[in-house]
């Protein structure tokens, strides 16, 4: 039969074919005519060339894609899936075709290919796991050992765990499992909602695939085929969230340069080459970049090269001035011995003396498989059975997986590829040429089971404790869990009254610091007053949540400015990429409640900068409420011709309604619920899901914004199966 492309109300796609293959035709197709410039900017952000078009801007990311080695990766995956799994590399191709045949037409109706002068390129076979690798290769977090490295070079390494959170860099998700012995149809319900940065067209597609073989509903990654993360057979189905594992290492590297190359130390004490080239890098609107691409035997090296990690000849960290044509403010380099120990320092081992280069290693450049092979099974499936045996061949990212069939099975579970190695690689920068730090076999993951008929997962210290360092707070986790206890029954008509939950128990750190603070002037003390009474809800139209989010910046200003940290303001030489984890402020801000807690902070008179930020925020209090400044700061390739005008949002990082600003800097939340879903296991047509936006990726058309009403109330769009009531849109 040939393809069909359905509609329902919401422009959401619904597609059905007489086979698998034919299927992912038309899901590329239909993705390339409603995503058509989102699909474009993902693949050249995999190949790393998005600045050809983006400008300057996007030049920190195509430096770091180049030297991270991703399309190549990407390349090195698709060929081990011929090989391995042709019918799986057949069904790629057949998506990345499918994009190709429909990208022409679309970009004519988008207007920022016209804005840009971008004309599509082609699909490659690979691309959709050169998409997914972009997306998915900063979610373990590796640049938080950058980090690390510098709280233990200036503060010693029992200062690590007090700046440990779940910070803006890392992305999470809420779900939870009720079986059927907690609903009201005997019938399980899983619900929740992937936290990530919220994009602008979104980062999840809401898609119907049906075909012979399966029938599935669920929430697509826009530029891979299937349906990956959440998705529902209608026998079965299944959630996750990142399980916040450890499972990508940063190796310091000695490297040198001979006549022949670069050579790298490895831990035998040899001197052996290393692979090395380089790629120019188009920038719109100014010369091209020169990029230097080593290679070790650990990984790329993503940071630095035989010159050392400073910024001088370092491509991947800021662009020369003189190549700018325009005023930068000047950067400091910080000489990359700090960045050590002295028990780790050792001599120059040649006459130049080399210094440092931190190479990257991650499972699919290893392995060269990025789990792709998991996806066909996962369509596939009909019970947990099935689910559980789909996610054995899951790669990354780690995640924590709920299922739960008609016939009663329930699933929870840690998946993915964790290397097995010395503790020391999970924590910090491990030296390359020193022996002990080298992989060897994959860690077991994690099984767990319910408590009471519920599971919850909230990227906290759970199953996935013995795979990961740092992990989230344990308050959307807990919070969950009691509002689930509070309910002898479920259905899935009240999930939505869990999704939206704003209260926020990590206020209680600072509120504790408010009881009995005196010396306070009457302005300040009746601010106190008035957060003590506070029912510590982020509700959008409350001026007490405002009152206390503009105390709480003050304190996390009040922190950071303090001499004892005075040497973590200055982020180590790296490139931009990896800025959002080593910033100071959003690193207090994240960990505020471990610093208040601590029992001694390096002699920071903690009172005293509670009571500063009082009477700072005395002086000017906020005149409205918590929505006026915490409003949706979603990110586009492209800024907006027009005014922004983004609306007010509830919620806040710890609540179950996790709207993400980033405090003491800004209100803006740029991280949030990137979809909700809620899958009903009597009668999928009982299911529920909505986006931030909308099925279209196309500005001014009916659907590109027409969720997010649902979206900011809490409300959620019907799940359509039946055939009879959609709107055929064409046959393929």
């Amino acid at each position: 039969m040939a393809a069909e492309i359905y509609r329902d109300a919401w422009g959401i796609p619904h597609l059905r074919a007489g086979s698998a293959t034919e299927l992912a035709h038309a899901q590329g197709l239909v993705t390339a005519r409603d995503r058509a410039w989102q699909l474009e900017v993902e693949r050249h952000r995999a190949q790393g060339t998005s600045a050809s078009f983006l400008g300057e801007s996007a030049l920190a990311w195509d430096a770091f894609a180049r030297r991270a080695r991703l399309d190549d990766t990407a390349r090195r995956c698709f060929a081990h899936l011929e090989r391995q799994d042709p019918e799986t590399a057949r069904w790629v191709r057949a998506y990345a075709d499918g994009v190709g045949a429909g990208l022409a037409e679309a970009a004519a109706t988008a207007p920022e290919f016209a804005r840009t002068r971008l004309t599509p390129g082609r699909w490659q076979p690979w691309t959709p796991l050169g998409v997914w690798l972009a997306t998915h290769i900063l979610f373990a977090g590796f640049p938080a050992k950058l980090w690390r490295e510098q709280v233990a070079a200036h503060l010693g390494a029992d200062a690590i765990g007090l700046f440990a959170a779940d910070g803006p860099g890392t992305s999470g998700s809420n779900g939870w499992l009720v079986s059927g012995e907690r609903t009201v149809t005997g019938q399980a319900v899983i619900a929740g909602d992937p936290h990530r940065f919220i994009e602008d067209p979104g980062v999840y597609q809401q898609i119907h695939l049906s075909c012979p073989e399966f029938d599935v509903v669920g929430l697509a990654v826009p530029g891979v085929p299937g349906i990956a993360h959440f998705g529902h057979t209608g026998t079965v189905a299944w959630a996750i969230t990142n399980a916040m594992a450890d499972y990508q290492d940063l190796y310091r590297e000695r490297l040198r340069r001979t006549g022949a190359g670069v050579e790298a130390l490895d831990p035998d004490g040899v001197w052996r080459p290393a692979a090395r080239h380089t790629e120019v890098v188009e920038v719109a609107g100014r010369d091209p970049v020169e990029i230097e691409v080593i290679e070790t035997a650990r990984g790329p090296v993503v940071i630095g090269g035989p010159e050392g990690t400073g910024l001088d000849g370092d491509p991947g960290c800021s662009v020369d001035p003189v190549d700018r044509g325009d005023q930068v403010d000047p950067v400091v380099p910080v000489d990359p011995v700090d960045l050590v120990d002295p028990v780790d320092r050792v001599d120059p081992v040649d006459p130049m003396g080399p210094l440092d280069a931190i190479a990257l290693r991650y499972p699919p450049r290893v392995t060269a498989d990025l789990g792709f092979g998991a996806l066909l099974p996962l369509l596939r499936a009909r019970r947990v059975e099935d689910v559980d045996r789909a996610f054995e061949r899951w790669a990354e990212p780690v995640n924590v997986v709920l299922a739960a069939d008609t016939e009663g099975g329930v699933l929870h579970r840690v998946a993915g590829r964790v290397p097995s190695r010395a503790r020391d690689n999970r924590l910090r920068l491990v030296p390359a040429w020193e022996p002990g730090h080298d992989w060897h076999g994959w860690d077991e993951t994690p099984r767990a089971g319910l408590t009471d008929g519920v599971a919850v997962m909230a990227n906290q210290r759970g199953p996935a404790g013995p795979l990961g360092v740092e992990f989230a707070p344990p308050h959307r986790h807990d919070r969950i869990a009691a509002l689930l206890a509070g309910r002898e029954r479920w259905s899935a008509a009240g999930m939505p009254a869990v999704h939206t939950d704003t209260h926020l128990a990590s206020a209680s750190a600072l509120l504790d610091r408010l009881r009995g603070l005196g010396g306070l002037s009457p302005e300040a003390t009746a601010i106190r007053d008035r957060l003590l009474a506070w029912d510590r809800r982020m509700d959008a139209d409350s001026a007490d949540a405002a009152l206390y989010a503009a105390v709480r910046g003050a304190v996390v200003r009040e922190l950071a400015a303090h001499p004892a940290f005075a040497a973590l303001r200055t982020p180590p030489p790296c490139p931009e990429v990896f800025r959002p984890w080593l910033a100071l402020l959003p690193r207090v801000g994240f960990a505020l409640e471990h610093l208040l807690r601590a029992e001694e902070l390096y002699g920071v008179d903690r009172p005293a900068a509670v009571r500063a930020a009082l009477e700072e925020v005395a002086l000017r209090p906020p005149a409205g409420v918590w929505g006026d400044t915490h409003r949706l700061a979603p990110w586009r390739a492209l800024e907006p011709e027009g005014p922004d005008g983004e609306p007010a949002l509830a919620g806040d990082h710890d609540c179950v309604l996790c709207t993400s600003g980033v405090p003491g800097l800004t209100d803006l939340a740029a991280r949030g619920p990137a979809a909700r879903y809620v899958w009903d296991l009597a009668r999928r047509e009982d299911s529920r899901w909505v986006v931030p936006f909308g099925a279209s990726g196309v500005p001014g058309t009916p659907h590109h914004r027409d969720q997010l009403p649902l979206w900011l109330g809490g409300d959620l769009v019907p799940v359509v199966t039946d055939w009879a009531l959609l709107t055929k849109e064409t046959d393929v």
